[in-house]
C-alpha cells in the first residue's frame, strides 16, 4: 500500500504543470526523465493492483510474456521522433502519453520481469540495448530536425544519452552474465 501511495504522489507531481512545462522544455529531460518517471509510477501501483485483482494478472499475464510485449511496445511508441513531438502539441496524445507508460508499460513490466525466464529477459536486454543503439545513431546521425519543438542541439544531446543509456545497459547485462550467473540459454530447471 505505501508503494501505492508513492507512486500516487509522484503521478500528482508529475501532473502539476509548472512541472510538465519545465520537463517537456528540454528534449533529454523529456526522455529520459519524464517518461521513464511515468513507467516508475506503474512499477509503484503493480503491486497493490496485484493483491486487488489477482485473477485479471493472472489469467492475462500468467507467463509474463504478453506483458513485456505491451511494455516494449509502449516503449518503442514514445521513442518514435514524431510521437514526442505530438505529445507538446496535441492534448490527446499528452494525456495518452501520461496513461499509457504507468498503465501498459509500468505495470507490465513489473508484472512480467519475475516471471520471466533467463532467456527471456536476456532478449529484453539486448533488445533495449539495440534500440538505444538505433535511437542514438538516428537523433545523432540526422542533419535535419526530428522534432519541431526542440533544436538540433537538443535531438544531438538527445542521441548521446542514447548511446549512453545503451552502454549502461549493456555494461549491466554483462554483469549480470557474469557475475549472477545469467545464461544467453534457457536453464534446465526453469
Amino acid at each position: 500500500m505505501k508503494q501505492a501511495i508513492y507512486g500516487l504522489i509522484l503521478y500528482l507531481f508529475l501532473m502539476l504543470p509548472p512541472v510538465i512545462a519545465l520537463s517537456e522544455s528540454i528534449m533529454v529531460v523529456h526522455m529520459h526523465m519524464q517518461m521513464p518517471l511515468l513507467v516508475i509510477v506503474g512499477l509503484l501501483f503493480t503491486p497493490y493492483l496485484k493483491r486487488r485483482f489477482p485473477s485479471f494478472f493472472e489469467n492475462w499475464n500468467h507467463n509474463g510474456v504478453p506483458g513485456i510485449v505491451l511494455f516494449m511496445i509502449i516503449i518503442i511508441y514514445w521513442m518514435i521522433p514524431r510521437t514526442m513531438d505530438e505529445a507538446l502539441t496535441i492534448p490527446t496524445i499528452e494525456i495518452f502519453k501520461f496513461i499509457s507508460l504507468p498503465i501498459l508499460a509500468g505495470i507490465p513490466l513489473r508484472d512480467s520481469w519475475n516471471k520471466l525466464n533467463n532467456l527471456r529477459k536476456n532478449i529484453i536486454f539486448i533488445s533495449l540495448i539495440l534500440l538505444s543503439g538505433i535511437m542514438a545513431w538516428l537523433y545523432i546521425a540526422t542533419p535535419t530536425q526530428l522534432c519541431n519543438n526542440y533544436l538540433l542541439a537538443e535531438q544531438k544531446a538527445l542521441g548521446w544519452t542514447f548511446l549512453l543509456t545503451g552502454l549502461c545497459l549493456f555494461i549491466y547485462f554483462v554483469q549480470n552474465l557474469f557475475i549472477k550467473g545469467y545464461s544467453l540459454e534457457e536453464s534446465e530447471n526453469e
